[in-house]
């Protein structure tokens, strides 16, 4: 086998994860009963819009709403409106977004239903400062946290706190109409909650667990936003409000079932598959590394698996930036530094976010293999100095490893997959 077959292999890994998170067929099996009065559809995400357009069609009754997704991820709807927004910094085409879905849900009553199709990405989608907070006072805290190599956990626990849509919010407005979840999970542990910092799903973290857990991680927030969480003002609805008592939240897709269709297609050429775990969190690179050593293991001495096999992960990771200018996301940053581990071995790894896009570019992560660090050098780049820099998708990019499917239309996450021969 050569190492285009083995990366032709795992592209069909990817492509089998992505399509068990696809919106139609986690929706059909779904889907609430339909209400005597209105069927309102709202949504947030990198998928909404697809999701939104499998929810027309089997939908048994007339349905009316609005989601916001991603610029360039719109899909064709016949009655759900869709909004773009940027992503993952807010802008002004967001806040427009929020308040068309505040709009959709206002003045219902207990015989209408609200389906609210939840999906990663809905954080950055869907800003809505408080009193005395700005669009930019927001946007500025969504890049001081990206940057803050923060678990997505505490990043949304801070948001919920500086925001009037997420949290809950948006449930809450539209009492006393019933709200159904369909949340496909893109967080470690699938806790709906967290999906798009939980706009219809309320938690129980309070302000004061939001403040130790800035100190916890060293946080740096701007002066307005320190200022507003001091404050006893707009804290996020509890989950045993009453507002929510006859709501349901149901997660339809998610890393685990990805990576159980993952695993079954593996099994089914003969490439004996196995799952480390669908919620891995921690520095990219400090987990790439891991990787290569359990890869290394491996190869050399046939423990804690024997070869042929092919391992598996999901989860979210963080990449602290230590230095502006680099380009690249998350699963690039883990590829490259699981490829300084692996120099030398028969091992072909692929590492993509399974929306389609992993951090700055417009590719979803790269295949390393035990040549790519020498040849990377070759190409005339120090690949060590391009992982310092932040820059792994120049260093993929230079020997054209990179992976592009292009938008998926639905988001469960990191997909790690290392094929060891």
């Amino acid at each position: 086998m050569t190492v285009e077959d083995d990366k032709a292999f795992l592209t069909r890994l990817f492509d089998a994860a992505v399509a068990a998170a696809d919106p139609r067929l986690a929706l059909a099996s779904a889907l609430p009963k339909p209400p005597k009065g209105r069927t309102i559809v709202i949504g947030a995400g990198k998928g909404a819009a697809q999701m939104a357009a499998a929810f027309e069609d089997l939908w048994p009754t007339p349905v009316e709403g609005v989601v916001v997704t991603r610029y360039g991820y719109a899909a064709p709807t016949k009655s759900i409106r869709i909004m773009e927004a940027s992503h993952p910094v807010p802008d002004e085409a967001g806040a427009k977004a929020t308040q068309a879905l505040f709009e959709a849900v206002a003045g219902l009553g207990p015989d209408d239903l609200v389906v609210a199709l939840i999906c990663g990405g809905g954080s950055a989608l869907l800003p809505a400062p408080p009193p005395g907070l700005t669009l930019a006072d927001e946007a500025a805290l969504n890049e001081c946290l990206l940057t803050s190599g923060a678990p997505i956990s505490v990043m949304n626990a801070i948001r919920k706190q500086v925001s009037t849509i997420k949290g809950g919010r948006l449930a809450a407005a539209a009492h006393p109409a019933r709200v159904v979840s369909l949340v496909v999970s893109d967080v470690p542990g699938d806790d709906p909650a967290q999906v798009a910092s939980g706009p219809t799903v309320p938690d129980d973290v309070t302000r004061v667990d939001a403040l130790n857990q800035i100190a916890a991680y060293g946080i740096v927030l701007p002066e307005k936003i320190r200022d507003q969480l001091a404050s006893d003002k707009g804290h996020p609805p509890l989950p045993d409000d009453a507002v929510f008592m006859n709501n349901e939240v149901h997660v339809i897709a998610s890393a685990s079932l990805s990576l159980e269709a993952a695993a079954r297609l593996a099994s089914s050429e003969n490439i004996p598959p196995v799952i480390l775990s669908d919620a891995i969190e921690g520095e990219a690179r400090d987990v790439g590394q891991v990787h290569a050593a359990i890869a290394r293991e491996v190869r050399q001495r046939s423990r804690p698996f024997a070869p042929p096999v092919v391992i598996l992960s999901g989860g979210e990771t963080t990449v602290t930036i230590r230095n502006a200018g680099g380009r690249g996301g998350r699963n690039t940053e883990f590829l490259l530094a699981l490829a300084n581990g692996i120099q030398g071995q028969n091992i072909t790894a692929l590492a993509a976010d399974t929306d389609g896009i992993d951090g700055s570019e417009d590719n979803a992560g790269a295949f390393a293999d035990g040549t790519t660090w020498s040849r990377i050098r070759a190409s005339g780049h120090d690949p060590a100095a391009l992982l310092s820099a932040h820059d792994a998708w120049g260093a993929f990019d230079s020997i054209d490893d990179i992976f592009a499917p292009g938008p998926t239309g639905t988001n469960v996450n990191d997909f790690r997959a290392i094929l060891i021969r």
